[in-house]
């Protein structure tokens, strides 16, 4: 069995969820042999799979999205790393109870970016979602040696709201290793920078933005991509309007600046995970995440998962929290049957409590339907 599982978010990391399956569906067939292959799909616990696949774990300390020091990790492996932007700029960075849609900055995750650079990595994997900020990357880019001058000639705010006293950009500091790295951005969102399907209106509510700090943030990210083709040329609205500049507040758009390639997260990180020979010595392919819902066909990691192994002829089930999509939906989307923790605790806030012992009750399930 290869048990291929994102985390359950709130209650189980894609590690847990591994080992939770293993021990259900070895309560059933003992001898069963089992490959755990923790899977993300860019945002948070990709570095956590990352390690789980024997990435070496680095930690170094950088700024948070509100200015404090964090200690945030990243892996590398033989020239590669894999960097995770809510380790440093991610909502669970905030204090409790705190949101901060227009101040606070991805500096931290620019600061991750250079730890990568200084350990040698030739190739850096990029995983964004999760994000406190709404910036466009600009905090990201200013780590890394860029200017962002008010009129003044003074440094702007930090934060999405301080992008509206932007007068000019001055690239010219950024970090040379850039240039002979290969960036690629893994996200499992395509939307552009700004507009009514920008960074700022589809998902600056869920950072704690008002109506009108949503209004001011997308003005404020448009002048940050104008000021921007001042100074790199008419590139710079050409990645405004990309697919994925709109990921993470806008640092897809920061990332796409520094010559980063845009890839599904789910893929990027199956093939940096050894997906593809891990699914060749599988019979039944396990995978997973909180909530199956429509959200999981548009790029999350079961869906990945799904596609990957229905293309390599394996059969799929899935293992959840809860159960949101018809089975024929779960059917094109390549996953045979699922297994709810509801199917055995109709409460959910028991299900989210004691989601370890739920799930190995369903692991089990699954083994006497399927291996049995």
């Amino acid at each position: 069995m290869l048990i291929a599982a994102d985390k359950f978010k709130g209650s189980l990391t894609a590690v847990q969820v591994a080992e939770r399956v293993t021990a259900g569906l070895r309560r059933v067939v003992p001898d069963l042999a089992i490959e755990a292959l923790p899977v993300a799909d860019g945002g948070e616990g990709t570095v956590a799979a990352a390690v789980a696949a024997g990435f070496e774990r680095r930690e170094v300390v950088v700024t948070g999205p509100l200015g404090h020091e964090v200690r945030a990790a990243f892996a590398v492996r033989a020239g590669a790393a894999v960097v995770e932007m809510a380790e440093a700029s991610g909502l669970q960075r905030l204090p409790a109870g705190v949101l901060a849609p227009l101040t606070a900055s991805s500096y931290g995750s620019g600061e991750l970016l250079r730890a990568a650079l200084d350990a040698g990595a030739r190739t850096i994997v990029f995983g964004v979602g999760g994000s406190a900020t709404t910036d466009g990357g600009a905090g990201m880019l200013a780590a890394l040696g860029a200017r962002f001058l008010d009129e003044a000639g003074e440094p702007v705010p930090p934060g999405g709201g301080g992008l509206a006293g932007l007068a000019r950009a001055d690239l010219s500091g950024l970090d040379p290793r850039l240039s002979s790295v290969d960036l690629v951005l893994a996200g499992d969102v395509g939307n552009p920078l700004t507009g009514p399907t920008g960074a700022a209106a589809v998902y600056g509510p869920q950072k704690g933005a008002s109506p009108g700090d949503v209004d001011r943030l997308d003005r404020a990210l448009a002048r940050f991509a104008e000021v921007l083709e001042a100074e790199a040329g008419p590139r710079a609205a050409e990645y405004a309007a990309a697919p994925g500049a709109g990921a993470a507040g806008g640092v897809g758009y920061g990332a796409l600046l520094l010559g980063a390639r845009f890839r599904p997260g789910i893929e990027v990180m199956l093939d940096v995970l050894g997906f593809a020979s891990a699914v060749e010595r599988a019979t039944l392919v396990i995978t997973g995440e909180g909530s199956l819902d429509a959200q999981t066909l548009h790029g999350k990691a079961p869906a990945g998962v799904a596609a990957a192994a229905r293309a390599a002829g394996k059969e799929v089930v899935a293992v959840c929290g809860r159960l949101a999509l018809p089975a024929e939906a779960l059917l094109r989307a390549g996953i045979a049957r699922a297994y709810p923790l509801t199917s055995v605790e109709p409460d959910l806030s028991r299900c989210i409590a004691e989601a370890g012992p739920l799930l190995e009750r369903v692991a089990m399930h699954l083994a006497e339907a399927h291996l049995t």
